[in-house]
């Protein structure tokens, strides 16, 4: 009868101890949860940075303009001076025109007025690759596909237009063959090409260099242009 007491107690004491082994796994359990959600909670952290870093904007570079292969670089010229012109009307006759002119260009196209010395308009000519146009006061403009053919039929005489564009600079045009002579200093003294003749008798002043004086001449019809070109 004395060992019922001494049995159960001996039968509750590993009752006890598989309760509290149970209690460290569960405490260990969950301490190994809470260690995997802090790792995974750390790595979230840590992704989440490095995207952030990946994100941030970089300093902006300079534009880069891609559209200067399309576009291009405009030729102006401008001149202004006096004129004179010598040649020969229909019936043969010597004829002069003297006065002003201003020559405004860019690329191919030219617009050149001339004036008389009080400064009104005699004509007004403007030319481009394929059209010619040219303007008298108080009259409507005239067209032609040719600017000489223009000013001939119009003026009596016709300016080199197409010539002048290259004769001014001074050089020659690419068009066509050119005899060409220089004076000591290098600089074109003497063109004949397409049946005319310039002479260049002054140049302005260095650093400039530009044409100061020059002379056409041709021999058929006559016809006898001079410029004095102010700088």
């Amino acid at each position: 009868m004395n060992q019922v007491p001494l049995l159960a107690g001996v039968r509750a004491r590993p009752a006890r101890r598989v309760s509290s082994v149970r209690r460290v796994l569960r405490g260990a359990a969950g301490g190994l949860r809470q260690s995997r959600a802090m790792r995974h909670w750390c790595g979230a952290i840590g992704l989440a940075a490095l995207l952030a870093a990946c994100a941030t904007p970089q300093r902006p570079t300079a534009p880069v303009d891609d559209t200067g292969g399309a576009q291009t670089r405009q030729t102006v010229h401008a001149y202004h001076g006096r004129f004179a012109v010598s040649y020969e009307d229909q019936n043969g006759q010597p004829r002069n025109a003297y006065g002003n002119f201003d020559w405004q260009e860019i690329d191919r196209t030219v617009k050149l007025q001339l004036l008389n010395p009080f400064g009104q308009t005699l004509a007004i000519i403007a030319s481009a690759p394929g059209l010619a146009t040219l303007e008298l006061p108080n009259k409507a403009p005239q067209m032609a596909p040719s600017v000489s053919e223009l000013m001939q039929g119009t003026l009596g005489f016709s300016l080199p237009v197409e010539g002048l564009r290259y004769w001014l600079q001074p050089s020659v045009s690419p068009d066509s063959r050119a005899w060409t002579s220089t004076d000591g200093a290098g600089r074109l003294s003497r063109v004949e090409q397409d049946g005319w003749t310039i002479e260049y008798l002054a140049y302005a002043d260095a650093p400039a260099s530009r044409v100061k004086r020059v002379n056409l001449t041709r021999q058929a019809p006559p016809l006898s242009v001079k410029l004095v070109l102010d700088q």
